[in-house]
């Protein structure tokens, strides 16, 4: 009997040790992670080098992509120093730069269409922040795990389209040409067909910065190819007094210096700018997650899609408070992090800190620069963005594989961003149910001379008499369900000789802890056909907790007239339990259970 308190410190003593060994867990947890985010002496001097080319090459991109968004430059710059920063400490794929993208800057204008000039850069800056949070929430949620339903022809269809779209869409701006149309695909079209009207100043700065591109990418000075594109041209445009070639500072005022945090206009929120986000979270997760793929970390440590998800919803969240737009894992930045020797996570962090020292130091000369060399410098990137070799390859796959990727690159040209998105993810889930179903196979199991089990082309009838057994290869969901039943053998219409001699089938199930609703409505109606030819349905190898599962919510009514084997660890001999049942049925033995039935122990 205990005192007053005793209950509390029973109980104490019952959950205590549980609460300290999760504490001690915890504890070690945040210090291995807090190890291992600090910065190492031994890559001090690598890391610190090593941001500096993507620091340079973040000067043009992130105008570039400001640019490609409709926004005022300053945008991208600001964007370029915090991303890789809050990305940086954060991200599990320790060498990925999170800054400024393409893709996610044309899913941002899009998005930003219907806002106006006065408030475009604070819808910008809110848009930012909505697809920080739903990318924070995709991580808390674990939608990381539906990354890899998102087919390889859908997302080059996707990405090939962004490309061709950043070319047609700047060709207006490199020629001086105020473009009329909805799409890139019109303002392209609307400036092949008016060429007259193009500014030779501006045609003449675009062009050469578009042979310095080209020229120098061919050299070791291709790390500063896109910023001495931008500054000799601009140059050339200042010494020469080109007042007719457009600038920076002509799409709005460039603040000196770095941006104080402040808070987004949630005045600005609309349900049609949380489309926006919605789909520039997507874009960037799924390009982050291609990221971490392609450039694994050094020690062997694998990548969590998870955390990475939550370090570029972290990126995007700074980035709004600090005036920037929407960031994501980079494929050119990461490539320009690893090429220049980048030793830890650190590279990339200080790629934002040399960036943030440009902008104290040089933002004043930021306005300065010639519009037609930032055309220059996103055509260029999208030009080299197509992979004409991985269009073919995927073109040459099947006819499934190509209309995916055609459907979807038609999509991101005729369309919004934003619904291209959606366009993309819904092709991905056709083609996932479609190759559910291309990819069963079922064959049939039988016995060779020697006694070894060899697979065979299933029977298009089981003939009354014959025992049929079957393995199923691939996903019995939805669609593969059906496929199943298109490809089970259909009982012949033959008198059976005795009340038991009908057609039996037994379907192997070993392996598989879950089975849908699609395919017990098949297997239960197939058992029921069976049935009236005076056969039976043996399903053997079903796992004991999905057995237990049917008879306690009454699944087991569905699959009335089959009989259901349990798995155990010994391989096959919940089948041969079947043939054995069978036997004694067609030798008279009546007592047969058409029920789910316990397996004999050491049955599998």
């Amino acid at each position: 009997m205990t005192g007053p308190g005793g209950g509390d410190r029973d109980l104490g003593s019952l959950f205590g040790p549980r609460v300290r060994r999760a504490a001690r867990r915890a504890r070690r947890r945040v210090r291995a992670e807090t190890a291992e985010v600090l910065p190492r002496r031994r890559h001090l001097r690598d890391d610190i080098i090593a941001g500096l080319p993507g620091a340079i090459s973040s000067v043009p991109d992130g105008m570039a992509s400001s640019v490609l968004a409709g926004v005022n430059p300053a945008h991208g710059l600001y964007a370029s120093f915090v991303g890789p920063i809050g990305g940086g400490l954060t991200s599990s794929t320790r060498l990925m730069v999170v800054t400024t993208t393409s893709a996610a800057a044309l899913a941002a204008g899009s998005a930003l269409a219907p806002y106006g000039d006065g408030d475009r850069s604070a819808a910008m800056i809110l848009l930012t922040l909505l697809a920080g949070v739903l990318m924070i929430g995709a991580a808390l949620a674990r939608l990381s795990r539906y990354i890899r339903f998102v087919s390889y022809s859908v997302m080059l269809g996707f990405l090939t389209g962004i490309a061709v779209n950043m070319v047609l869409g700047q060709v207006p701006d490199l020629l001086g040409i105020q473009a009329q149309g909805s799409v890139s695909v019109t303002k392209a079209w609307y400036t092949v067909t008016h060429l007259a009207d193009a500014e030779p100043g501006a045609a003449i700065c675009g062009a050469a910065a578009l042979v310095i591109l080209v020229l120098l990418g061919l050299t070791r000075l291709s790390v500063l190819s896109s910023l001495l594109a931008l500054l000799l041209p601009t140059l050339g445009v200042l010494l020469l007094g080109g007042t007719s070639v457009a600038l920076v500072e002509d799409t709005g005022r460039i603040p000196h210096g770095l941006p104080m945090p402040v808070l987004p206009d949630l005045s600005l929120l609309s349900v049609d700018l949380v489309g926006g986000a919605a789909a520039v979270a997507a874009l960037v997760l799924i390009q982050g997650a291609g990221v971490a793929e392609a450039v694994p970390n050094t020690d062997g440590s694998p990548s969590s899609t998870r955390r990475d998800f939550a370090a570029q919803g972290i990126a995007n969240t700074l980035s709004s408070l600090f005036g920037g737009q929407p960031v994501g894992g980079s494929v050119g930045q990461t490539a320009l992090n690893v090429t220049a020797g980048a030793a830890s996570r650190w590279a990339g962090i200080w790629s934002g800190i040399w960036m943030a020292i440009i902008l104290l130091a040089f933002s004043g000369l930021v306005g300065k620069v010639a519009m037609p060399t930032l055309a220059a410098i996103l055509i260029y990137a999208g030009a080299r963005a197509v992979a004409p070799r991985e269009l073919v390859a995927v073109a040459r796959a099947g006819r499934i594989p190509a209309l995916a990727m055609g459907a979807t690159f038609v999509a991101v040209l005729a369309l919004p961003v934003a619904q291209a998105v959606g366009i993309g993810v819904i092709v991905s889930l056709l083609l996932q149910l479609n190759q559910e179903a291309l990819d069963l196979r079922v064959v049939r199991l039988t016995r060779d001379a020697s006694g070894d089990v060899v697979e065979s082309e299933p029977p298009r009838l089981v003939t009354t008499g014959e025992t049929v057994v079957l393995e199923a290869y691939g996903s019995l969901f939805y669609a593969g369900a059906r496929t199943l039943q298109r490809r089970l053998p259909v009982p012949a219409q033959a008198e059976p000789t005795g009340e038991d001699d009908g057609p039996v089938v037994i379907l192997r199930l070993r392996g598989r802890t879950t089975l849908g609703a699609t395919f017990l409505k098949v297997i239960g109606d197939y058992a029921r056909t069976l049935a009236r030819a005076h056969g039976a349905l043996y399903l053997t190898g079903v796992d004991p907790g999905l057995a237990d599962a049917w008879e306690r919510d009454g699944t087991a009514r569905t699959l009335a007239g089959a009989h259901v084997r349990r798995a155990t660890p010994r391989l096959g001999e919940s089948t041969r339990a079947a043939l054995a049942a069978v036997a004694r049925r067609r030798d008279g033995d009546h007592d047969v259970v058409h029920r789910v039935e316990p397996a004999p122990a050491g049955e599998s």
